[in-house]
């Protein structure tokens, strides 16, 4: 008797791709700009997002699904800030996944303008994940040291937008934001880059108006 062995080669994303594909149809079809935040530990996500959350209040409404291994801190810290929050915690996963969005999305109302996606904390395995989202934006803040880039390449490969944190901290730290831009750009030529300090307010405002940007081009077909 003859035995044969077939080996299967299967895209191990493939469902999430198309949980992914799914969720920026449902978004763009309500007319809401998703953005999806990568970074690693303690880069400020989530206090970037609630400086913007000042910056669009009263002009867009705004909505945060938070992705965490466990606690409920960054939700709670959003919602302080009049804005709604839901909390995935992963239990031990290292990054969000399409389908974990998925479940979310039915409580998002549909009456609001942009949702933020703030990724589990780690510049490795959210990069390969796809949310849905129709902007990526990857975290960088000066105490991790401008070599960050070369070290992690796909994730600022992925990404749309790359935002430099922690900017009021750069005459105290060896970190030089033109290499650490140099750097990324040379990835992923095209990349847009801002130096914010979220605490200080540094080019918050620029930021959101890239960001507002982006959502008129969206609702007028051309995302």
């Amino acid at each position: 008797m003859t035995t044969k062995t077939i080996t299967v080669v299967r895209d191990l994303l493939a469902t999430n791709k198309q949980a992914a594909a799914a969720i920026r149809a449902e978004l763009r079809s309500r007319g809401i700009l998703g953005v999806n935040l990568l970074s690693s530990p303690g880069s400020g996500k989530t206090t970037l997002l609630e400086a913007l959350a000042e910056r669009f209040r009263d002009r867009f409404r705004m909505a945060v699904i938070e992705g965490d291994i466990e606690t409920e801190r960054d939700a709670e810290r959003i919602r302080a800030k009049g804005v709604p929050a839901w909390q995935i915690t992963t239990g031990g996963a290292c990054h969000l996944e399409a389908r974990m969005i998925g479940k979310v999305l039915g409580d998002v109302p549909a009456a609001i303008d942009l949702l933020f996606i703030e990724n589990v904390g780690n510049l490795v395995c959210p990069a390969s994940y796809d949310l849905g989202e129709d902007l990526r934006f990857v975290l960088l803040s000066s105490p991790e040291g401008d070599d960050k880039p070369a070290k992690y390449p796909q994730a600022f490969l992925s990404a749309d937008v790359l935002v430099l944190t922690k900017a009021d901290l750069l005459p105290y730290l060896p970190f030089d934001p033109d290499r650490a831009a140099a750097e990324a750009l040379a990835i992923k030529p095209g990349l847009k880059v801002f130096i914010v300090s979220a605490l200080r307010g540094d080019g918050i405002d620029a930021l959101a108006a890239y960001v507002v940007e982006a959502l008129e081009r969206l609702r007028s077909g051309h995302a």
